[in-house]
């Protein structure tokens, strides 16, 4: 589906499955949460997930990346072994504070609210912000114990569209601060697929489900939205499908924009 409007053209952003998409902002490539591994069954504590399709692309072909966008660095769905050895040939990545900590050298974390400039090739900076999320339903105090700590992202310069990149986030409430500060916002890559596990939460959603995700795109005013994380993994409950029912019953079918897969 394709999005609309002249955003959509002027940042293309190709999608690869699970997490993980490409976009060039302002002379920069950017890249959201790296998983290339192949599919099969990786180890989280207490249990596992499992990858059922593989990656539409690898990192050999994805050029230069300037930043990756790592919402958090903990499961293996945000961030594989594949996507940890790209780290390495990346200049900066953007993450949690205590990620930051993790990952060491080219690693920096953003606090909510925390900005960092970037140098544009031609001239003039990127802001990215980083933004509060949370990765399950409830207080922050209360989720972090179980699931970590999660960033997402703003991204803004002079002459530039605003871009908002959700990670791993659960929260409406988040959703609406976000908005305060930066709506309308030209596009929201929007991390969905309500993935749950019985045992976290009563089984309830710690990423959007579809109907938030159409909520999230109304209150922040987004004139395209492209989903990622909704795909690629045995525990996301909610698809294309699911995403494409809940655009259209919110009447904004016409701004979702499934990515560029090529």
């Amino acid at each position: 589906m394709a999005g609309t409007g002249t955003t959509a053209e002027q940042i293309p952003v190709r999608v690869f499955g699970g997490p993980t998409a490409l976009f060039e902002y302002g002379g920069l490539r950017f890249l959201t949460d790296p998983t290339f591994d192949a599919p099969g069954d990786y180890p989280i504590p207490g249990g596992r997930l499992t990858k059922t399709a593989p990656s539409s692309a690898a990192p050999a072909d994805l050029g230069r990346i300037d930043v990756v966008l790592l919402s958090h660095d903990e499961h293996p769905d945000n961030l594989d072994d594949s996507g940890r050895a790209l780290l390495a040939d990346v200049p900066l990545t953007l993450t949690t504070p205590e990620g930051g900590r993790r990952l060491g050298d080219g690693a920096k974390g953003l606090a909510d609210w925390e900005t960092i400039e970037l140098d544009r090739p031609g001239g003039g900076t990127i802001t990215v912000t980083g933004v509060p999320a949370i990765h399950g339903p409830g207080a922050r105090e209360e989720v972090e114990p179980l699931t970590g700590q999660v960033v997402g992202f703003v991204l803004t310069g002079q002459g530039l569209p605003t871009i908002y990149v959700s990670g791993d986030n659960a929260s409406i409430d988040l959703v609406k601060q976000i908005a305060e500060r930066f709506g309308p916002v030209d596009t929201a890559v929007l991390f969905a697929g309500a993935p749950r596990f019985s045992v976290l939460f009563d089984g309830a959603p710690i990423v959007l489900d579809s109907a938030q995700a159409a909520e999230a795109a109304g209150i922040l005013g987004a004139r395209r939205v492209v989903p990622v994380h909704y795909n690629s993994w045995s525990h996301f409950t909610e698809g294309r499908d699911e995403l494409v029912a809940a655009f259209t019953d919110a009447g904004l079918a016409g701004r979702l924009d499934l990515g560029d897969p090529n």
